[in-house]
């Protein structure tokens, strides 16, 4: 998808991420692998500016304080997943219950509001079928999970 950010855009998205960007937490994720060779601060990163590039393209609706910190904090499980041992519980293998776990992780560390949550939580919709998106910044991050997951997965 080509949409490139205007310089007003840029400093729009940077000042909102910016508390989040500098907490040494967030800082973590550059240990864990997300897809193919990508960190999952690289990928949170892809789909906070796939969902900003998707919410300008569909009219610039969105809460951008609940989009943006909802896509950079939906992969914020603080673990490294391919070292997980595999269960044989398939609703406790990592699609289906780190959701929960950022989740968790960003109420505690940054008290991110239940708009916000819901964006982290159903974020793996439709794997996680009871997570169903009902606003539009949970919508706009789900599908660019989706797109930026499948981009990196090929990209290997």
């Amino acid at each position: 998808m080509k949409y490139s950010l205007s310089e007003q855009e840029i400093i729009e998205f940077n000042n909102v991420l910016e508390p989040y960007l500098s907490h040494p937490r967030i800082r973590e994720m550059e240990q864990y692998c997300a897809h193919g060779r990508i960190s999952v601060l690289e990928h949170s990163l892809d789909v906070a500016r796939t969902a900003y590039r998707l919410d300008a393209m569909l009219g610039k609706k969105s809460d951008l304080q609940v989009l943006l910190p909802g896509a950079i904090l939906h992969d914020f499980y603080l673990y490294d997943w391919h070292d997980r041992p595999l269960s044989i519980h398939i609703f406790r293998m990592h699609g289906y219950t780190h959701p929960s776990e950022a989740c968790r992780n960003a109420a505690e560390i940054f008290g991110v509001d239940e708009k916000t949550q819901e964006v982290i939580r159903c974020h793996m919709w439709p794997l996680t079928l009871r997570s169903l998106p009902r606003h539009r910044e949970a919508v706009l991050v789900c599908l660019a999970d989706k797109l930026c997951a499948l981009r990196e997965t090929i990209q290997r």
